[in-house]
């Protein structure tokens, strides 16, 4: 780190807007506190969550560090915390409190994964926290799937859709399905574990499935529950179009014995850490095992507002990770 003992650099949302306003900045160091660890951050990943941070979606206080994910080395334990040791590397959910866009983040020693001895690049480990965590979690904790069965998983090709069809695999899915918005994507999606790849607005010749995963919101939510079978169930997690919330009338689910449920990993995590922290570790072993692809491109942290850009504009496949190590820091 470049900077003084006190001070470090980070990219922060002096006020909400466009990718514009994102600004490097000096920030005071943060200190672990009791059952927390500090780390010296190399990667971080970049998300569609922090786009909402940064247009006031999340109502957060300014000037606000985003970054809900890391890899680097640890750089202080604080009280309490025996199973991580000072210059060990790690990756890390920061989702909780956010901060992981600078060159030091403090987050719960619960939603830290140890690297030692997996050769896995920083880069890589910085992919996994937010949307590898969030798949396993999805699929076991909450769609709880079993084996053989079917599995619709919208936005494919992105950060969080590029792991669901792998670990919809790993959890012994049957049929494992999933929609992008344009052709450009549909072999970008097919080499993430799925059977099959459609367009989104041709969603209705897919057929039934037992699972549908839905983080774009708008039509495609209504879309979701029309192609549930009897007993399945939707899993809402992100509304990535921007669309006006769809109600979903309860009798419906009442006579076609169908239900929707909610994940939200932020609020999963804070209160949930040690279950969050296990799927966090499975997926680190995953990924180590060659069992769970990421497909990383990196861009230094000062293009953090390029990041966003893309995200927004939805030409992403795979994963964005901010280097923070880059330019000297």
């Amino acid at each position: 780190m470049n900077s003084s003992e006190t001070q470090m650099k980070a990219v922060t949302i002096p006020e909400f807007g466009a990718a514009e306003v994102l600004r490097l900045a000096g920030v005071a160091v943060p200190e672990a506190g009791p059952g927390q660890v500090a780390i010296d951050v190399a990667f971080a990943g970049a998300n569609f969550a922090e786009v909402l941070y940064r247009r006031g979606v999340v109502d957060v206080p300014l000037p606000f560090v985003p970054g809900i994910e890391v890899a680097g080395r640890v750089r202080a334990v604080g009280e309490g915390v025996e199973h991580l040791t000072v210059g060990q590397p790690v990756a890390a959910l920061t989702i909780v409190d956010s901060g992981g866009y600078a060159e030091v983040v403090v987050t719960s020693a619960d939603l830290v994964a140890p690297l030692d001895g997996l050769g896995m690049g920083m880069d890589v480990a910085a992919a996994l926290p937010s949307n590898s965590t969030t798949a396993f979690l999805v699929l076991d904790r909450v769609a709880r799937v079993e084996r053989g069965e079917s599995v619709l998983v919208h936005a494919a090709a992105g950060g969080v859709g590029s792991q669901l069809g792998q670990a919809a695999r790993q959890l012994g899915a049957g049929r494992v399905v999933g929609t992008v918005g344009g052709a450009a994507k549909v072999e970008t999606a097919l080499g993430f574990g799925y059977d099959e790849v459609v367009l989104r607005d041709q969603v209705a010749d897919a057929g039934e499935f037992d699972v549908v995963v839905d983080m774009v919101g708008g039509p495609t939510r209504r879309a979701s529950l029309d192609r549930l079978a009897p007993m399945g169930r939707l899993v809402v997690m992100g509304n990535a179009s921007g669309a006006d919330d769809v109600g979903i009338p309860a009798n419906e689910l009442w006579f076609t014995n169908k239900t929707v449920s909610g994940f939200n990993l932020a609020a999963f995590s804070a209160a949930f850490p040690g279950d969050t922290g296990r799927a966090l570790r499975r997926a680190v072993a995953a990924a180590a095992a060659g069992d769970l692809r990421v497909q990383v491109e990196s861009l230094p942290l000062e293009q953090a507002g390029e990041a966003h850009r893309r995200i927004e504009s939805g030409r992403t496949t795979g994963k964005l990770v901010l280097d923070v190590t880059a330019g000297g820091a």
